[in-house]
């Protein structure tokens, strides 16, 4: 029997491999099992070079439970170890001390799969003992058992063993005890195991016999030895990538698409990645992509490690060149990482320009579904923006689809300004902008539909890269100034026309709450609607952003800003204005001839204080001046009150004005119900 002293404690060991190496304790099993599938294929590698003569045997990977010992035993029939070999891989941290292991692991820890001692070492944050008994593929080796109890002691003995390979025999301590549970096993198992390039076995499968699930004499294999990714693409079907994206994600759609990737150079790389069917909600959407070297499951949280809007994406990759550590600041560190997320992105790119050319009318069937992906990849990646810009698509309000190109050559000559600016009209619900999109399309406009979540990001951007281009929603302004051709038509009224309409429809707006309206009036013709609602582009989209975005809150507390158009062509207007002037004349009229001459006068003293300091300004004079403000504001308060009480009766000023909020869905509640009560009594 040989005793020794691994050389340093187990407190000094263990915080550095959970430190640099493990983010969680269900880590271990990965390691033992991959540790024993390494073992298991250099065994094969020998047999297939000659160097091995004997009977290569069951080479299963077997995982065993036995709760009543408490035990967890991974066996393989791999190369196995002599007891030299024991001391060099399972005892060489002896070599040095934990300065010298972390210096020599700290910033390289890829390629763990090999380094069995590194590996095995993790089996000790859920076990209080372990033991080895190997027996070695060499000619004449004697079978060995090593035992540590997590100490810093070891004990090697001979032992009876009649195959090469090793069992791994961890007993598992108190406080990790759900590490003895079956589908606790079972499930770490399917999570890291699932794919493994050696049979895995976990028990026996069961069948229903005589009313209970009873074993079979056949091994429970747990993983795919070939899973479809290590396949040469020529020799797959559609069908086995649809059924392989099923068995990876059983409750998913079909998706609409996939790339097999397929690389050996200046990088190792294969994998699929599957475009699922997804319209909206990107958080819920991500680590669906599993990433493998060898084969061997490393983690599902791809972020930082391929671009970040290709974690939309659904599937697998797998690399030897990743290396197999869970912490995702190292990976994302890593400049083979970074140059398999540079192809990745090229090669996504190739294969959707691909689509587009060999099928658009497929290609512009699944762009609904796409553009997420797309718009996504433009907004945060400036050079997919570059590749994709002549495969991204712009879909109008009647479902006809165009590049970038495509529909500025379909816009530029009836949608360009008076200043030379290309105006990109939008609508952003169909239903809800209906009469807006309507009257745009009557001047001969065309319309876009950006109903995506990321469309008002999408303009934004689109703004910058496309030369003399702005966009603008239907309903940010009236028609007639949505793309200005030419200055405004001459008003017909005069300013206190102007004013008096302004007020008799302001002093009756509603109150909504976070929503502010200034009203207007503009000749816009006869045929043009009487009041029009419009919201800002600027704010609107501001606010739009602000949900999406951080660091735009002041925007989305602000409260939204309206106008409300009054045409003063349209007769309804004229026949408002006639009404109210018949009505209020009398009225104003002495209300009028008292704020004239005040104006005068005020405008007197201003005159004579023009040239005069501050200090040289009398008392009386600065008195005189703000008594007469005064008075000017209590006559205008007078002024309003009588337009205000003439337009309470008015019923088709409240008229207009719901009808005007009820195109905009802002009519609900009370104010719906007194407006269709309003509506039948007009009709009788």
């Amino acid at each position: 029997m040989q005793k020794g002293n691994i050389g340093v404690t187990t407190e000094n060991i263990f915080p550095v491999i959970k430190k640099f190496l493990y983010s969680d304790h269900e880590i271990f099993l990965r390691e033992m099992v991959s540790n024993a599938v390494d073992a298991t294929q250099k065994m094969k590698t020998l047999a297939d070079k000659g160097e091995f003569k004997g009977e290569l045997g069951d080479l299963t990977v077997r995982i065993s439970l036995d709760a009543d010992k408490g035990t967890l035993t991974i066996s393989d029939h791999g190369i196995g170890m002599t007891e030299d070999e024991i001391n060099r891989y399972i005892n060489q941290i002896a070599f040095s001390g934990v300065n010298d292991f972390l210096d020599k692991y700290k910033d390289n820890a890829n390629s763990i799969i090999g380094h069995f001692g590194l590996g095995f070492y993790s089996s000790f944050m859920v076990s209080k003992k372990v033991e080895i008994v190997t027996k070695s593929y060499k000619e004449g080796a004697q079978a060995v058992k090593w035992s540590c109890d997590g100490s810093p002691e070891f004990e090697i003995d001979n032992a009876e063993r009649a195959e090469h390979g090793s069992d791994i025999i961890l007993y598992i301590d108190d406080d990790c005890k759900e590490f003895l549970e079956k589908a606790r096993i079972e499930t770490l198992l399917n999570k890291y195991c699932k794919f493994m390039p050696v049979a895995v076995a976990f028990g026996k499968k069961t069948e229903w016999k005589d009313g209970k699930q009873v074993e079979t004499a056949e091994d429970n294999i747990i993983n795919k030895v070939e899973p479809l990714w290590t396949k040469t693409p020529s020799t797959l079907k559609d069908e086995d990538y649809k059924s392989f994206y099923r068995e990876l994600y059983p409750m998913q759609d079909e998706p609409l698409f996939w790339i097999h990737l397929n690389v050996d150079y200046p990088f190792n790389l294969t994998g699929i990645l599957y475009f699922p069917r997804v319209q909206s909600n990107l958080d819920l959407q991500r680590n669906k992509i599993q990433l493998y070297c060898n084969q061997v499951f490393v983690t599902d949280q791809v972020e930082g490690i391929v671009p970040d809007f290709l974690t939309l994406l659904h599937g697998v990759i797998d690399s030897p060149d990743i290396p197999l550590n869970v912490s995702r600041s190292y990976l994302q560190s890593d400049r083979d990482v970074k140059k398999i997320s540079t192809y990745i992105t090229k090669k996504v790119a190739d294969r959707l320009n691909g689509i587009f050319k060999e099928n658009r009318k497929d290609y512009e069937e699944k762009w609904d579904n796409l553009k997420i992906f797309i718009n996504y990849g433009m907004l945060s990646q400036e050079d997919f923006y570059d590749r994709a810009k002549d495969f991204a698509l712009m879909k109008d309000v009647d479902g006809k689809y165009f590049t970038f190109d495509e529909y500025r050559q379909l816009i530029k000559d009836g949608q360009t300004d008076k200043d030379g600016q290309l105006v990109y009209l939008y609508a952003t619900d169909r239903e809800e902008q209906y009469s807006y999109i309507e009257a745009a399309k009557a001047k001969g406009y065309s319309v876009l539909l950006l109903d995506g979540q990321l469309d008002v990001h999408v303009v934004s951007m689109l703004e910058q890269k496309l030369e003399k281009s702005r966009f603008t929603r239907v309903d940010s302004d009236i028609v007639e100034r949505l793309i200005v051709k030419e200055d405004a038509p001459k008003q017909e009224l005069g300013k206190d026309e102007c004013d008096n309409l302004s007020l008799v429809f302001r002093s009756q707006m509603p109150v909504i709450d976070k929503a502010n309206f200034n009203v207007e009036v503009q000749a816009l013709g006869e045929t043009a609607q009487p009041i029009v609602i419009t919201q800002s582009e600027y704010m609107r989209r501001m606010k739009e952003m602000s949900r999406l975005q951080s660091g735009m809150e002041f925007y989305s507390q602000m409260p939204d800003s309206y106008s409300l158009v009054l045409n003063s062509s349209h007769e309804l207007i004229k026949s408002v204005l006639k009404d109210e002037e018949n009505a209020c004349a009398e009225a104003l009229k002495p209300i009028d001839s008292e704020i004239k001459g005040l104006k005068a006068r005020r405008d007197a003293l201003n005159q004579s204080q023009k040239d005069k300091k501050p200090e040289e300004i009398s008392q009386e004079e600065k008195d005189d001046l703000q008594a007469t403000e005064k008075a000017i504001t209590e006559q205008n308060e007078k002024r309003e009150t009588v337009l205000k009480d003439y337009a309470k009766g008015n019923d088709i000023v409240h008229q207009l004005i719901d009808l005007a909020l009820l195109q905009n869905g802002m009519l609900k509640g009370a104010a719906l119900d007194t407006f269709i009560k309003r509506s039948v009594s007009l009709i009788k």
